[in-house]
């Protein structure tokens, strides 16, 4: 077990084997290379991606089929190699959520696939006419302080 000190959540313990590792992090936050995805004690819609490296970044992630059913990417295979799947179906796809001043978007077009087995994640950008900023409407997750 490790104790994570974070701005969001207070502290948290986390199993090591828990830490997901994005080798080249994230665009943007390069430093951080090491990640723990905390549940939302409210809706489970949402989680949160907490960097291990710096307590002030978490990201609100969720699994884009449950907002977009028929979500589907095309990434290039050579985007998938980092990740030493054993099959492309066990890849984990996450999007980042983001609050604007009107409504919460969904970033379609680079998601985070991470292979659960082997605990590597990567951020990719598709190869697919998808959005950067895909607005959500109707009953909208609601993206809390804290978790």
């Amino acid at each position: 077990m490790m104790n994570i000190c974070t701005t969001r959540f207070g502290t948290l313990s986390v199993d090591v084997d828990d830490v997901i590792r994005f080798p080249d992090g994230l665009p943007g936050l390069e430093e951080c290379c090491r990640w723990v995805l905390v549940s939302d004690a409210e809706s489970d819609a949402i989680a949160w991606l907490q960097s291990v490296e710096r307590d002030d970044v978490a990201l609100a992630v969720a699994s884009p089929r449950r907002f977009v059913p028929a979500y589907q990417i095309r990434v290039a295979r050579r985007e998938l190699e980092p990740l030493d799947l054993d099959c492309v179906e066990a890849v984990q796809v996450l999007v980042v959520l983001c609050k604007t001043e009107k409504s919460i978007t969904l970033n379609l077009k680079a998601p985070l696939l991470i292979n659960p087995n082997r605990r590597l994640g990567r951020q990719v950008v598709t190869n697919s006419e998808l959005p950067v900023q895909y607005e959500l409407g109707g009953d909208l997750p609601t993206l809390r302080k804290s978790a």
